[in-house]
């Protein structure tokens, strides 16, 4: 069959050949078009009062799934869509490194990165307990776990090629996180004279306990300078672990697969991620968490200029953007709807948790 194919377009005159390189063209940048349009859209209305506390990536989610709603989406856009989702989420995810640099993590303290490591293994295991209590779906459960604990919608989105999510399953999470991280950030600022915590203690508090960096800045700006510093480190400690917790989700999920393959050997039974995604019993090489690491370690050195690292990371948050304005348009609003309440009732559940756990121990280590 293949023979036959490759036979019938060497066959193929030049012009058929330039017409179908030209239709692929199109299609990609119809929907090249589409994507940066949203993404653009979405880094503007995020310097909007309110809405910057949704931050650039989930405003592209919400444009998609409103776009498609209201205009539906070309068919001849369709592999474009995808093609950039997918590229542009990596490349993202990869240039995002550059917002670490490890020698501000290391002179933030053992205490703050204990606090970090503590928060994120309580918050990871108590949400995906929970969505699998409320019977939720295993990929979703993980993919709110990840973005409440970690990094919100990059989270979600580092995670989710790793443990082979749906586009559906990604665009819920990241949009689910996103909310209920604005709806903690109106809390905390509202909250803070009650706390009884100093400038600096509520910042570590804000950047222990947020879900996007967003909600970090958008929370400690108000209190003062210092509140803000110490949240973002803090904030960024956090977002160190997306790289070991991603890696780790990645093998924990095929040796899960790969089980339960062999389990099913000679029941001729296939499974659904199967068809989509190819054999599961072959480890995907997460190539892009390596980029990442690469990129935090050329920060921390140095070794490019600020200006050189804001630009980039300024292309970083519009890639990521164009991938998230992607799913968005994957989705519509009835789906959401279907899968958007368990999440968030599990996401609200571990965002309290995560919030009390993090005042008592800011308590207890006395970073008050």
């Amino acid at each position: 069959m293949h023979i036959q194919f490759f036979q019938h377009v060497t066959k193929l005159g030049p012009e058929k050949k330039l017409q179908g390189y030209i239709k692929r063209f199109r299609s990609f940048s119809s929907g090249l078009l589409i994507v940066v349009i949203l993404a653009v859209a979405a880094k503007y209305l995020a310097q909007l009062p309110v809405l910057n506390m949704m931050g650039q990536l989930v405003l592209a989610i919400l444009l998609g799934i409103i776009f498609r709603a209201a205009a539906g989406v070309p068919e001849k856009a369709n592999a474009g869509i995808q093609l950039i989702s997918k590229k542009g989420l990596r490349a993202g995810i990869i240039l995002l490194g550059l917002r670490l640099n490890l020698h501000d993590i290391v002179q933030a303290g053992p205490k703050v990165l204990a606090l970090a490591v503590i928060n994120i293994g309580f918050t990871l295991i108590t949400v995906y307990l929970i969505c699998r209590a409320i019977k939720m779906d295993r990929r979703l459960g993980i993919l709110t776990a990840c973005g409440t604990a970690i990094c919100g919608a990059a989270a979600v989105a580092a995670v989710s090629p790793q443990i082979k999510a749906t586009d559906n399953e990604t665009a819920v999470s990241a949009a689910t996180v996103a909310i209920l991280g604005t709806i903690f950030t109106i809390v905390y600022i509202s909250a803070y004279p009650l706390l009884g915590l100093s400038e600096s203690g509520y910042g570590i508090f804000a950047g222990a306990t947020l879900h996007e960096v967003a909600h970090v800045i958008a929370a400690s700006a108000p209190v003062g300078q210092q509140a803000a510093d110490l949240a973002v480190i803090v904030k960024l400690t956090r977002v160190a672990m997306l790289a070991p917790v991603a890696l780790g989700l990645g093998l924990w999920d095929n040796r899960r697969q790969h089980s339960k393959s062999e389990k099913n050997q000679g029941k001729k039974v296939i499974l659904d991620r199967e068809e989509t995604h190819g054999k599961q019993n072959k480890l995907q090489v997460p190539w892009f968490i390596g980029g990442f690491l690469l990129m935090s370690g050329v920060n921390t050195l140095g070794i490019l200029p600020e200006k050189a690292t804001a630009d980039l990371l300024v292309l970083a948050y519009l890639l990521l953007a164009m991938a998230m304005a992607g799913l968005g348009l994957g989705i519509d609003l009835k789906t959401f709807g279907r899968l958007g309440g368990k999440p968030f009732a599990a996401g609200l559940a571990g965002s309290l948790l995560l919030s009390l756990l993090g005042y008592g121990l800011i308590q207890l280590m006395g970073l008050t």
